[in-house]
């Protein structure tokens, strides 16, 4: 390399590049380092911007830029100008060679620079003056061209016509500085004014996000990683924007970051996934008729499916995995080539770390080959950091594109899937596939590389050690060998009890899902307890589990910790027994070992007539499973058809008692049910059907959208709609009219006002064909001949209408009924055949119709809404607040918390566990150091030489990849004659600081483990105790989704992702600063290269921490609403299927997830572009060390062994640095769900738990109830719902409530309860005030029997009886008396399931069990809450008595719905906007002129 310079120079080998000639820059320095070095970087600049795309805005180019590429090219031309005198005049001034060299170099970057500002300029650069960075490097050859210029000057050559080249190539330099002046005064020259650099937004929402109709899309939404050069993408130039928002903590909301890049967006990701699917199908399928993507979706890798369409498919289901592979196979795999070359990479560094040690120990080797090792090193620690940087973030992106169709391709499959199928599936399990298992299948993703890039660098790593210490190494090998099918067992039952701990999760996901559906029926009963208690032996068995897996956990972790400190002991005992002499070499490259073991640590191991039927024959569950199943698995019923035909216009009553079939007649039609045979027909299916179910579903949005249910506003339609189902008056009451938002399910409105609003949906659909399940079951008397007379009858006149209901007076004016019975049509006919069979029709026609609006909380004004007390401008139609999002950094009591939750001495003794490990650690690194420099300094005095190039003691420490500066020549040393002794010395001080070393990792292991699960156990009763008890409020404006979050996907992380990355984080902060210690030991200058970089570091991280922070909680944010839109649509399925709304409902599912993987994206990105910064302060260091090193070695001082050490440090410092930071943002994310928990246990409002008065055990004994100035509202802000009221009911005395929607019917009971706590008043029972009694006490004296019936999942008995204290002759007797038992004994008795809210029974059977359970307590007081309203006359009636028989000496305050349940009533309480109206016996009132009950008796006879 020398003579090449020299030849290039025209100088001598020994000084080829002199600096200094004849007082002024050596010519052949100034050309090579100042002219052509700074050359070539701007050429690899500028052509990192030849690939910026056009912005499309088609603006022409400021006048600033052509003035700048016409120089650009002006000076390329000016370079090659003057390669022409510098040939003819040769040596004039330099070398033939180096003057071509240096103008060619010059010109080609001139043009490259060119080109680029052309790219620039037409790029949405072109508004701005374009990157301050090319700019500034344009400047640089100006120190070479002033250098040249004073020499001209001094040598007198400039103007002399004896030389006319030297004159020549001075004026084309004025030349050349001029052009550079000219350059950079266009580049200062103002570029646009403030409304032209506005249009820049204009470029970039060419390219509009999709994003939510209604929500204004932002100025700044860039769409991200496209269209930027190369040098911009490497080093993620164009996160800065972002970055500098983060840090000014502008980034609040999904909108404020970038559009996901073309390729990532969800849209064109799923039809890629789809496409291949359905090639896929094809091929499989090709014998097949149809090739249909209902083929099963969540299929299991193996091709087995979890939700099989029909039995038909089941075989040849798509294998899942198969279709992923086609999908994204090829780009996935080819990502291996980036990981393959930086796993080279890595090795390159220790490699030539061991090259410049022995340079500079040898003394003899030219410079240039320091030169080139330096240069090596700074290469390929650069390269390494690029490439793996690119890798990461490639891999990053295949993760979101894999998470993106695997997320829709279970939400269509659960579009698309039957009802059977699913209900094998709780909706907690089916979430669970898109949460839980989505994310494991993604970290899969992620670490298949690691799979086989590991034994490729083990097979390296062993390689390298067998050249230094021969056949010794397989000591080291057999031991790791050993442990892993020790490994092996500990990983099977790690995998195990992971695989039963999840299945405990899931059992407790789907009780809390239960406990907060039916949060308000499990207060009225009291039951929080015995919930309390199923939950947490569901927690105690999951942590149980979860133990087994720590511990395991741990004891993996003390293996592979242990494991390099043992193998080098065994190595060197080996190689010591085979007889060899140990030297430094050989220790030092023992790390090597430790580092592959590491790494193999770290992969972690988821016509006319509408419809028609002929001898059809339905059941809820496929033909296999009917032989299989068990007597109590969900419908049991069986619908056969044998011959019915719809005419189109008909209207079609359907009657029966309950459990009759009706519903599933229903469901048949739409094609819920599976059609086991026959032939059924249904005229236009493909446009869908109008559905009203008998559960009315309700979307979490405002009433107008439930009611479009997206279809466009028309004001006409809407009008009409909401006329024909009375819902005008009801809207005028709501804070917000139509805009206000209704709660999850509905909570806030009443009963009847679902049952409308769905109705009114259905309307406005304008189907050609409608299925109403008993719409008016739920509405008043009054309401119901409305919604006859306008709806069914009025705007549906002209369509088909099958109308099932228990309310026969309205069916007279049908054109045909269908009596059903167990399934089958027992007779068809006109009204007047079939009504009278129907038996008990009601003989006063007048007098029935009762009153009737069901309403959990009669809110119609009061309630009706939750409304934001704080805003009541423009948010009072909002029930719910946005989840709230933490700013700023996590606050210290988050920390604190989990520090409580762990235990003080805990957390402390785990602490110092960790130092002690990490010392011993390094004593043992030191220990081993100390024995190769006294194995030197005994050596013979002959090769005393050698010893001052020795490496220092610490060199031996682990560098990265593990080679450090293995040094030859003392293999010769002949072992001095106490070698034995001394050996044996050091082994065994050695191998007991290393048996320490062992002891203080296990014990730090165990430690950690046990404090992670003790805090994991306690965050998580805390919060269920605080949510157990939540007042009722709290749970109807939060989503349930919400606080399921809580308790699933933030508990996971309490329970399992932070320990493990806290750990992690623990262990770098120790690592770090044992590393300092011992590098600040041996090599005390390197302090003054440290301490610069640390303070960019500390720069860096805050930089990077601010913005990471807050995009992390974005990603939680819309996380949520994936969750909650998925559980919302599997809740209405059958409605959307009927309306023919799945592809709407796919899209908004596409949204939402958009919104999630762009910040979810932006997330992983942030990482990249710190990380690649920290690697290249890494190169920065390792770079500065080799030249001083250099420098030193030409100066003839230093220590090569500190040199050695300084750099094994600089490899592996980086890492650390980098897996620091990473590890503690990691660790604050997760802090963030202990954030989020702790917030739910610090900050719900809670029910009084005070309790003033003790009570007697027979108490109320009498059941006196008086209401006395009761002034109650749901929350401040809103109007009284009770204003005021007082009445008595007497002992044993039937009292009937009736008035309006929303006049205050339930809010007594709610207040009675103390559901919601009075502003004054008193309420006293048995002259007790209530407000003294403990509400337990309380509420368990008093008996409901609420609108909703609620059931949980569990044996009959459990739901009669939760807390087993009745014996089983009682439970047999009430269910008699509710006429059940029959249907319990079919179902296979007491301890039969019920399935999810009691599935297997119909709406009128739940409503039986309910009063079965008022029956078995022997309360005084009974309140009944509209309890018959799904049940057939009949029945009705029976019960009636039954009530009457068993309460014959208790109070009962019924809430009437037929006004024959309450005309035998004692008293009659009319209700009228929260006052009492009036209170008399129902004989009396209806006598009385002018009454409110006279008139509402009157209004039925109409």
């Amino acid at each position: 390399m020398e003579n090449i310079l020299a030849s290039l120079c025209g100088t001598s080998p020994e000084d080829p590049l002199p600096v200094w000639v004849r007082g002024s820059i050596g010519h052949c320095f100034n050309q090579l380092t100042l002219s052509v070095i700074p050359h070539v970087i701007l050429a690899v600049v500028s052509a990192g911007f030849l690939g910026t795309p056009r912005s499309g805005s088609g603006v022409p180019c400021r006048p600033s830029w052509g003035w700048r590429i016409a120089i650009s090219f002006l000076l390329a031309g000016l370079f090659l100008a003057d390669t022409i005198p510098a040939t003819i005049s040769q040596q004039e001034l330099g070398p033939v060679y180096l003057e071509v060299l240096a103008n060619g170099t010059a010109a080609v970057t001139w043009l490259v620079h060119g080109f680029a500002l052309f790219m620039l300029c037409r790029s949405i650069h072109g508004f701005t003056r374009g990157p301050a960075a090319l700019a500034l490097l344009t400047l640089s050859p100006l120190p070479s061209f002033i250098i040249t210029l004073v020499w001209y000057c001094q040598s007198g050559t400039a103007w002399s016509p004896a030389h006319p080249g030297a004159s020549t190539r001075f004026a084309i330099l004025c030349l050349q500085l001029v052009s550079l002046l000219a350059y950079v005064v266009s580049y200062l020259f103002p570029t646009a004014g403030r409304q032209d650099s506005l249009s820049i937004n204009y470029s970039w929402q060419q390219d509009q996000p999709i994003s939510e109709p209604g929500i204004p899309v932002p100025d700044l939404q860039r769409v991200a990683e496209d269209g930027e050069s190369w040098l911009s993408r490497l080093f993620y130039i164009w996160m800065n924007p972002l970055m500098k928002r983060g840090y000014q903590q502008k980034l609040n909301q999904p909108q404020d970051v970038y559009v996901l890049p073309h390729q990532l967006q969800a849209a064109r990701v799923c039809d890629w996934f789809y496409f291949c699917w359905q090639k896929k199908a094809a091929l499989q399928q090709a014998d097949e008729e149809t090739v249909s993507l209902t083929s099963p979706i969540i299929a299991g890798g193996d091709g087995s499916s979890d939700a099989p369409d029909s039995p038909h498919h089941a075989q040849e289901a798509v294998c899942f995995l198969s279709v992923l592979h086609a999908a994204f196979g090829l780009r996935f795999y080819t990502l291996g080539l980036l990981k393959l070359a930086g796993n080279l990479l890595d090795f390159s560094g220790p490699l030539l770390l061991n090259l410049l040690v022995n340079f500079m120990e040898s003394r003899q080797e030219p410079l240039s080959h320091g030169i080139l090792y330096a240069l090596g090193l700074f290469a390929g620690s650069f390269l390494g950091a690029l490439l793996r940087s690119q890798f990461r973030y490639e891999m990053n992106k295949m993760a979101l594109m894999v998470r993106a169709a695997v997320i829709s391709a279970i939400y269509r499959k659960a579009l698309r899937v039957s009802s059977a199928s699913l209900a094998r599936f709780t909706v907690g399990e089916i979430v669970n596939f898109m949460s839980t298992d989505t994310n494991r299948l993604i970290n899969f993703c992620r670490s298949f590389h690691e799979l086989w890039s590991l034994p490729v660098q083990f097979a390296i790593t062993l390689y390298l050690l067998y050249q230094q210490v021969g056949v010794a190494f397989l000591g080291g090998v057999a031991l790791a060998l050993l442990l892993v099918p020790i490994n092996k067992i500990i990983a099977n039952r790690i995998m195990e009890n992971n695989k039963k701990m999840l299945k405990h999760k899931d059992t407790r996901v789907k009780l809390m899902t239960e406990f907060l559906c039916g949060i308000r029926v499990i207060k009225f009963y009291t039951w929080e307890k015995h919930f309390s208690t199923r939950i947490k032996s569901c927690r105690a068995k999951e942590l149980q589990k979860l133990r087994a897996v720590r511990y395991l956990d741990a004891l993996c972790v003390y293996m592979w910790a242990a494991l390099p400190v043992v193998v080098s002991i065994t190595i060197f005992v080996t190689y010591v027994l085979l007889g060899h002499q140990l030297t430094a070499t050989k220790v030092t490259l023992q790390a090597l070992t430790g580092e592959a073991v590491w790494r193999i640590r770290e992969s972690p191991s988821d016509t006319a007539t509408a419809m028609e039927m002929q001898c059809a024959t339905f059941s809820w569950v496929p033909v296999e499973e009917e032989s299989t199943r068990q007597p109590s698995s969900t419908g049991t019923l069986q619908l056969h058809i044998e011959n019915l035909s719809v005419r189109k216009g008909m209207f079609l009553g359907v009657v029966g008692k309950v459990g009759s079939g009706k519903s599933s007649l229903l469901a048949a039609i739409t094609g819920e049910l599976i059609k086991q045979g026959g032939r059924v027909y249904v005229c236009d299916l493909e446009q869908g059907f109008g559905v009203a179910t008998q559960e009315p579903w309700i979307q979490f949005t405002t009433v107008r959208k439930n009611i479009l249910f997206g279809r466009e506003y028309d004001a006409r339609l809407y009008k009409e709609v909401l006329e024909a189902c009375a819902l005008s008056e009801d809207l005028n009451i709501l804070p917000a009219s139509d805009q206000t938002e209704v709660g999850e399910n509905g909570v806030t409105l009443s009963g009847g006002q679902k049952a409308r609003i769905a109705l009114a949906r259905a309307i406005y659909q304008e189907k050609e064909l409608y299925l109403l399940d008993d719409p008016l079951a739920a509405v008043d008397a009054d309401v119901a001949n409305h919604i006859m007379r306008k709806c069914i009858f009025g705007v549906l006149k002209h369509k088909t209408r099958v109308l099932c209901t228990h309310r026969t007076e309205f069916l007279e004016k049908a054109d045909a009924l269908l009596l059903m019975d167990n399934g089958r049509i027992v007779k068809t006919g006109t009204p007047a055949d079939i009504l009278p069979l129907v038996e008990a029709f009601p003989k006063f026609k007048d007098t029935d119709k009762g009153h009737k609006d069901k309403a959990p909380i009669e809110q119609g004004q009061e309630e009706a809404v939750k409304t934001e007390a704080e805003e009541p401008t423009q948010n009072n139609n909002l029930i719910h607040k946005e989840e709230e999002k933490k700013e700023g950094a996590v606050a210290f009591q988050v920390y604190k918390a989990y520090w409580m939750a762990m235990g003080s001495c805990l957390a402390i003794s785990i602490l110092f566990s960790l130092f002690l490990m990490q010392a011993s650690r390094n004593i043992s690194d030191w220990w081993l150091s100390y024995w190769m420099s006294s194995i030197s300094q005994t050596a013979n005095t002959s090769e005393m030489a050698c010893s001052a190039s020795l490496p220092s003691p610490e060199l031996l420490l682990f560098s990265t990849a593990g080679l450090v500066s293995p040094i030859q020549g003392l293999d010769k040393t002949p072992a001095p004659p106490n070698g034995s002794v001394d050996v044996n010395f050091y082994l065994i001080v050695y191998g007991s600081i290393a048996g320490a070393n062992s002891l203080f990792t296990i014990i730090r292991a165990f430690l950690f483990a046990y404090g992670a699960l003790r805090a994991a156990a306690v965050i998580h009763d805390r919060l269920l105790q605080r949510v157990l008890k939540a007042t009722v409020t709290f749970f109807d404006t939060t989503p349930t989704g919400r606080i399921l979050n809580r308790f699933s996907s933030d508990l996971y992380c309490v329970d399992d992702s932070l320990p493990f990355i806290l750990n992690i984080f623990l262990a770098n902060i120790y690592g770090l600063l044992g590393m300092l210690v011992i590098m600040t030991y041996g090599l005390p200058w390197i302090g003054l290269v440290l301490l610069p970089l640390a303070v960019v570091y500390f720069f860096i991280q805050r930089y990077y921490r601010f913005t990471s922070r807050e995009l992390k909680r974005l990603c939680s944010v819309t996380l949520s609403p994936i969750y909650t839109h998925f559980s919302e649509t599997l809740s209405g399925l059958s409605t959307i299927r009927a309306m023919q709304a799945t592809k709407r409902f796919e899209l908004e599912n596409q949204l939402r997830l958009e919104q999630n993987q762009r910040c979810l994206f932006a997330s992983n990105t942030v990482m990249e572009w710190l990380d690649i910064r920290l690697q290249m302060i890494g190169v920065a260091v390792v770079t500065a060390i080799a030249g001083i090193a250099i420098i030193q070695h030409q100066k003839q001082l230093g220590n090569p062994g500190l040199v050695g050490l300084a750099l094994s440090y600089a490899l592996s410092v980086t890492n650390l640095l980098s897996g620091l930071i990473a590890s503690f943002t990691h660790t604050e994310m997760l802090m963030v769900s202990v954030e989020r928990t702790e917030e739910y246990t610090t900050d719900i409002p809670m029910e009084p738990q005070d309790k003033l008065v003790q009570v007697s055990a027979d108490w109320p004994s009498e059941g006196l109830v008086e209401f006395q100035q009761v002034v109650l509202a749901y929350r401040a802000g809103l109007p009284n719902a009770l204003d005021g009221v007082s009445f008595t009911v007497y002992p044993g005395e039937k009292l009937g409530i009736v008035g309006r929607t929303g006049s205050g019917k339930s809010t007594l009971f709610l207040a009675l309860f103390r559901m919601v706590e009075m502003k004054s008043g008193q309420i006293l029972l048995d002259g007790v005030d209530s407000q003294l009694v403990g509400l337990e006490e309380l509420r368990s004296r008093l008996a409901i029997i609420p609108q909703d019936p609620f059931l949980f999942s569990g044996s009959i008995r459990e739901n009669l009886d939760p807390q087993g204290k009745r014996a089983d002759a009682e439970l047999r007797e009430v269910l008699e008396q509710c006429h059940l038992w029959d249907v319990v004994t079919q179902m296979g008795g007491l301890d039969s399931e019920l399935g999810e809210r009691g599935k297997s029974l119909s709406v009128g059977q739940r409503q039986l069990v309910c009063l079965a359970r008022a029956l078995l307590t022997q309360a005084k007081v009974l309140c009944i809450d509209e309890a018959t309203a799904s049940v057939d006359q009949k029945t009705d009636q029976l019960l009636q008595q039954t009530i009457h028989q068993r309460f014959a000496d208790k109070t009962v305050l019924t809430i009437a719905h037929r006004l024959n349940t309450i005309l035998d009533s004692d008293r009659v309480l009319v209700m009228q906007a929260g006052r009492v109206a009036e209170l008399d016996s129902p004989a009396r009132l209806s006598q009385k002129d002018g009454s409110l009950f006279q008139h509402l008796l009157h209004r039925r006879q109409q």
